[in-house]
């Protein structure tokens, strides 16, 4: 195989969606390596599908990094368990991959399902289950759309002097021209590199904890050791937004908040942040993660 996409999951409702995605718009030597995070799941049957099950959590990086133990492909790419990837998406990032590189898709929010009313029809757009419909009804059943929201595009994204991340000047829509563009970090939801990088980088450390800042993780690692963060605007994947709290939120228990704290101090104690900010500036004040009108 060319390329490993490790999927760490725990309890993730959409796992089978994604895995079933990736299996009808791989075009090369691809491989998907689940990982099952202390909670079991049902996953497509094909033979380029491994599944690895841990009965104790190891945390998102933990099980990330048990899955690239298992893959001898050249190249490896994390990703969320609840994304959607364009057409050959696999091909295209290896056609223009460099080794040096960490490279991330260009990335739209993803559509994946309405709450349709079951007595008059009003679909309500996804979220946590509406408290009535207008006709009165309170029962809703959920239909899957499982689309990307096109008129919510990111390509390019920074992080403030609090660690913060946020979406970099010109995003919002797709590029008209496309090609490879640096940025500043990345979400952390799908990035792909050769697995010696990846170990060389010791990309997903488990010292910052399951998954806080990995976006400055990620950045900080690949831009100090003289390699490049890169967006491949040519091809795309989709990820869905999940609010933090309530129906609609992480499928987990989590100590985020402390773990956040916590990996930003390894951050600010290892790195000088301060040449990134100012390789990439904001302009203006972007929409942080905190403003969710523009991530769902």
């Amino acid at each position: 195989m060319k390329l490993s996409i490790l999927i760490p999951s725990r309890n993730e409702q959409f796992l089978k969606n994604t895995v079933e995605d990736i299996l009808a718009n791989i075009e090369d030597e691809t491989e998907i390596i689940v990982g099952l995070d202390g909670v079991w799941a049902d996953v497509p049957k094909d033979p380029r599908v491994s599944v690895y099950y841990s009965p104790i959590s190891l945390g998102g990086r933990g099980m990330t990094n048990q899955l690239c133990r298992l893959s001898k492909a050249k190249y490896v790419m994390k990703s969320y368990a609840h994304c959607a990837f364009y057409k050959g998406f696999d091909k295209k990032l290896i056609e223009d991959m460099h080794d040096d590189w960490t490279v991330v898709p260009m990335m739209y929010n993803l559509h994946v399902f309405d709450w349709e009313c079951k007595k008059c029809g009003e679909r309500f757009y996804q979220g946590p289950t509406p408290p009535n419909c207008k006709c009165g009804n309170t029962e809703f059943k959920q239909v899957i759309i499982w689309k990307p929201r096109l008129d919510r595009c990111s390509w390019n994204w920074v992080f403030n002097k609090d660690l913060k991340f946020e979406l970099g000047d010109g995003c919002h829509d797709t590029p008209k021209e496309r090609g490879l563009v640096e940025t500043a970090c990345l979400l952390g939801a799908c990035f792909m590199l050769t697995r010696k990088k990846y170990w060389s980088l010791n990309i997903c450390e488990e010292i910052y904890g399951s998954w806080a800042q990995q976006w400055t993780e990620v950045a900080m690692k690949t831009w100090s050791s003289g390699g490049k963060l890169m967006c491949n605007q040519k091809t795309w994947f989709a990820h869905l937004y999940r609010f933090k709290v309530g129906e609609f939120g992480f499928p987990y228990p989590q100590n985020y908040d402390e773990e956040n704290e916590q990996a930003k101090k390894i951050i600010r104690e290892r790195f000088d942040t301060e040449w990134l900010l100012k390789k990439f500036p904001l302009k203006e004040k972007k929409m942080g993660c905190d403003n969710w009108d523009f991530y769902r």
